[in-house]
């Protein structure tokens, strides 16, 4: 039985957790970040001082065993303007309550985990209600996870204005692992709110287990322009420790050109690998699909690249 720790947050962290959960002799932990501050999860957070739970809710449903009605109706989105219920998912409001019944964040998510008989374990790196800052490298700080993208710059480094604590959860799943999993996700907003808080950073600089990360097929506006992927693999380095990872998995699917030109057109470039020797190994493998002409990982993909990875001796 492998230990694998999967962190980050996002929809690409929800894509990655339901293919991973279909591979037998694995426990399965998702550390996930909680620094979201936009939409329904922001203004949760702030009327109710309850850390942000949009991630949490989007790896539940991707965790459960089964896509049963109730899963589904997780993401159900009430219409109308920031009001009342209006724009507030129905996942996100019943995680609320519970917060509320239960006692805890903490045990909400058990507790909703249990209903939706979720495959693994959930763990929010933290449960502090956080806020993430972000230095650019002309010197402006921006403050909100959600407005870090919206700035024309590059970003130096991402942070927090006080020491925040980990949950014990997310420290002993690290400490534990045989397998960790950086990404999928947005590099600075979903996988750096987790690897920067100083607990975690200490366990992952501790850890003997294998470090993977998957690099995002596209680069990210606001985030990560004209990255590489050495570039994404430095920023990582750069928040936590020298040669944090040994194993990093890049696509090797063929993108047609209207489709590249289409994503160009949005500020988005295809992440290309830059230098020829590498202080970690590259992995190049088929774990894209192209539905509607846009660039999606596919979850049974990265299924099978995982169960490559774990079998692997490398």
């Amino acid at each position: 039985m492998k230990n694998v720790v999967v962190i980050g947050g996002g929809h690409g962290l929800a894509v990655m957790l339901r293919g991973v959960k279909q591979l037998e002799n694995i426990h399965l932990s998702a550390v996930v970040t909680v620094a979201d501050d936009g939409g329904s999860t922001g203004r949760l957070r702030k009327q109710f001082h309850i850390p942000a739970m949009g991630d949490i809710r989007n790896v539940m449903c991707a965790m459960a065993e089964s896509e049963t009605m109730l899963s589904t109706l997780m993401n159900y989105r009430f219409d109308g303007e920031d009001q009342d219920v209006g724009g507030h998912s129905l996942g996100n409001l019943i995680l609320t309550a519970l917060s509320d019944t239960c006692g805890s964040f903490m045990d909400a998510i058990q507790t909703f985990s249990k209903v939706l008989n979720v495959k693994g374990e959930i763990i929010p790196s933290t449960t502090e209600v956080i806020t993430l800052f972000a230095i650019m490298e002309d010197g402006t700080i921006v403050r909100g996870e959600s407005n870090i993208p919206s700035f024309d710059n590059r970003i130096k480094k991402v942070f927090y204005e006080h020491d925040v604590l980990a949950t014990k959860q997310a420290k002993q799943a690290i400490h534990d692992a045989d397998i960790i999993v950086y990404g999928i996700g947005s590099l600075y907003t979903s996988i750096m709110p987790n690897i920067i808080i100083d607990a975690i950073q200490k366990e992952l600089q501790k850890s003997h287990a294998k470090k993977i990360y998957f690099c995002n097929a596209m680069t990210q506006p606001g985030e990560t322009d004209h990255y590489s992927l050495e570039d994404h693999v430095q920023a990582i380095a750069d928040h936590t420790h020298d040669n944090p990872v040994h194993t990093v998995v890049i696509h090797s699917n063929f993108i047609k050109e209207e489709i590249l030109k289409k994503y160009e057109e949005e500020g988005s470039k295809e992440v290309r690998i830059q230098e020829k020797e590498h202080a970690y190994k590259i992995l190049k493998r088929d774990i894209l699909c192209f539905d509607d002409d846009l660039i999606r990982h596919d979850a049974d993909k990265i299924r099978d690249v995982m169960e490559e990875l774990i079998n692997s001796k490398d």
